[in-house]
């Protein structure tokens, strides 16, 4: 069992929630604030979750361990589970404990709560992780997220109520523009199990696609480059529609406490921050080398089975797979990934980014009324390294990523590779492509780019075949290799006596490939090469001017992410245009985020 496995399934909303779009306040109930008890042992909510893991390395499990990281730093902490999101709010507003355990989504669907009385607004303290271990699963009709939009009957989609795949289906519904109106959205009570999704999804064949964690995906599919059969209680053809392996910046884990609480114990926070930084690049170290050597260390044997005896052998049967898997389902972000996220302004998945979302998501979809926000800590980063002990390292400008030696071909099949597409059109012979004209265009990109941090973003430049198949039929019919039969407009072509198609531009190409076409007069192959070149240097020139964009902008973008290519006249929309208007059609820069192979992607120790 791996990814969040059991880590939100009694999280943040509990079964007795029937109503979606109650509003939060009205879930939770009349609460009143209390100052936090003061006690020299502080209470601290942990979740099943990766990230946590390196929380009961800081403390020595559970109640703080002698000599153990935090107990080195003189703190006293006792851990309390914390999936039971409801619980924890409940706990935090009543002054039971300082802290909140959970991601920047459920701050946002709890910020009416949270933020109503000063006293309590949170400060975001610490960012653990990444997600990497969330899917929606879809049937095979759906083949990228535009697919979420069809027109008659709306797209079903099953997801637990109030959740943290609510987060990832937003950001899909988002990177494909389409709106919450319209998909139909069936709600859940669970994230796994009989009363989750999963199950939703194999029962009725009505639900198009469903939100699941990495053991309900393979369950459906068999894995996440296949499709489902019939064997094993897989659900034929059901495939992964998008992932946080590549969505890899959509769902972030964070830490924080009541402000009131921490204008009065910053001293407490920098020592847990730094503690838990401390642990974190210790598990990582324990978990690389696992990975390396396919040996494991005594110390992470006892760290594994630790969080075995934690979570419980039901969620982490086996300590080689189920408890070591759901470490590589985390994406640790590490100290530069604490600068990047609250520090860096342009970092379009950082804390403002993330908190706008998040509020964004309540509001939008009912789960707040009015917009509170959350504050960062203002944490003095190389204090915080001291503390930690560990080398002080502001992240730095990416160099090169695993996209740069992947190469996206002409005419290259990216259908089942693409998460999501959007287009933009051109007039013949355009040569400007400035965010003037296309600002909100680059805006989408650079977003997308940002949130799909493991995906490429293709721009594929297309052109228009009308030139080159008027050249193909001229020369065909002088050589006397085509023969047209009809009236204007109702015209038939054949070949050598076999009837032609030129709706079939791969067969059109391929015949103009051989050369056989080339006279003095019509050179339909130097046209097709010449489109060619024209589609790809208009791909980069966009990729041009939306690099110019984001400095204009300020903000952070992997150029080694944004792979240009011509497409040519090899995909037009209307193979065989009657009309200027249909040819505008075929005339078109295109976005693709594009899926790559796991093995292409860099692994990297923290991902910020």
């Amino acid at each position: 069992m791996t990814t969040r496995t059991l880590a939100f399934v009694l999280m943040l909303f509990a079964a007795s929630l029937v109503n979606a779009q109650q509003n939060f306040k009205q879930t939770v109930g009349n609460l009143r604030v209390q100052p936090v008890a003061d006690s020299s042992t502080v209470s601290v909510p942990y979740i099943t979750w990766g990230g946590d893991v390196a929380t009961f390395l800081a403390n020595g499990g559970l109640e703080t361990k002698p000599g153990s990281i935090y107990a080195q730093n003189g703190l006293k902490v006792k851990l309390t589970a914390g999936d039971d999101f409801i619980q924890q709010v409940k706990d935090y507003v009543g002054g039971k404990s300082p802290f909140l355990r959970g991601t920047m989504r459920m701050l946002g669907q709890a910020s009416e709560v949270l933020g109503q009385d000063p006293r309590t607004k949170p400060v975001v303290i610490l960012q653990l992780s990444w997600s990497a271990g969330d899917h929606i699963v879809a049937r095979g009709n759906l083949k990228s997220l535009n697919d979420l939009r069809r027109e008659g009957k709306k797209v079903r989609i099953a997801v637990q109520q109030g959740g943290p795949h609510v987060g990832l289906l937003y950001d899909s519904l988002d990177a494909a523009k389409i709106s919450k109106g319209e998909v139909d959205i069936v709600w859940v009570d669970d994230l796994t199990g009989p009363n989750g999704p999963a199950e939703a999804f194999r029962k009725d064949n009505s639900i198009d696609a469903c939100c699941v964690i990495t053991p309900d995906m393979i369950g459906l599919t068999g894995g996440m480059e296949s499709a489902g059969t019939d064997a094993e209680g897989n659900v034929e053809n059901a495939h992964v529609l998008n992932s946080t392996q590549q969505m890899s910046r959509s769902i972030a884990d964070v830490y924080c406490v009541r402000s009131d609480w921490y204008r009065d114990h910053r001293d407490f926070v920098e020592k847990f921050v730094a503690g838990y930084l401390q642990a974190t690049q210790q598990t990582v170290g324990m978990r690389k080398d696992f990975e390396a050597n396919k040996r494991m260390s005594a110390e992470y044997r006892q760290l594994l089975t630790q969080a075995q005896q934690i979570f419980g052998s039901d969620v982490l049967p086996t300590l080689e797979v189920d408890a070591h898997d759901l470490l590589l389902d985390c994406t640790f972000v590490g100290l530069p990934g604490q600068i990047a996220f609250f520090e860096d302004k342009g970092n379009l998945s950082g804390f403002d980014a993330k908190t706008k979302a998040a509020l964004d998501l309540a509001t939008s979809w009912g789960y707040a009324g009015v917009r509170f926000g959350f504050d960062p800590s203002g944490l003095d980063y190389q204090k915080i390294a001291s503390l930690a002990k560990i080398e002080y390292e502001r992240p730095q400008a990416s160099s090169g990523g695993f996209a740069e030696n992947l190469d996206f071909f002409p005419g290259q099949e990216l259908d089942d590779r693409t998460i999501v597409s959007f287009t933009i059109n051109f007039e013949p012979n355009q040569s400007d492509f400035s965010a003037v004209r296309y600002g909100s265009e680059f805006n989408r990109a650079i977003q997308a780019a940002s949130t799909f941090g493991n995906a490429v973003v293709v721009i594929r430049g297309h052109a228009d075949p009308t030139k080159a198949l008027i050249e193909f039929i001229k020369s065909g019919m002088d050589q006397g290799l085509i023969k047209r039969t009809g009236q204007r407009d109702n015209y038939r072509y054949f070949l050598q006596g076999k009837p032609l198609d030129l709706n079939s531009t791969a067969d059109v190409i391929k015949l103009i490939e051989t050369g056989r076409f080339e006279t003095k007069n019509a050179k339909p192959r130097e046209t097709v090469q010449a489109a060619m070149n024209l589609s790809l240097d208009r791909a980069k020139t966009v990729k041009d001017e939306l690099t110019k964009f984001a400095e204009q902008q300020k903000v952070n973008i992997d150029l080694s992410q944004i792979q240009p290519a011509g497409a040519g006249i090899s995909e037009p929309i209307i193979p065989k245009p009657s009309s200027i208007n249909e040819a505008k059609e075929n005339m078109r820069v295109e976005f693709r985020i594009v899926r790559v192979p796991a093995e292409a992607l860099n692994e990297s120790d923290f991902d910020f």
